[in-house]
């Protein structure tokens, strides 16, 4: 298992669980609940913020919120 903040561009992975934090219910309301695909689409170029594409839509992530999510990559 890793952090989703590890994964590569084009890189696709299914959530296992979050880091418990203030963080935790805010990212379940955005469709990011374990069981969910999620696939990296874009970095930026100094790598913070990441978007991702997950329950049919995209959402920008910073990497100190990435870094609460745990996946494993398909």
């Amino acid at each position: 298992m890793k952090k989703l903040s590890e994964l590569g561009l084009g890189k696709k992975a299914v959530i296992q669980s979050f880091e418990k934090g203030e963080l935790f219910i805010k990212l379940m309301e955005m469709g990011c609940v374990p069981g969910e695909t999620v696939r990296v689409d874009q970095i930026a170029p100094l790598g913070d913020p990441i978007s991702i594409s997950v329950a049919g839509y995209n959402l920008s992530l910073r990497l100190n919120e990435a870094d609460q999510i745990f996946v494993e990559e398909i």
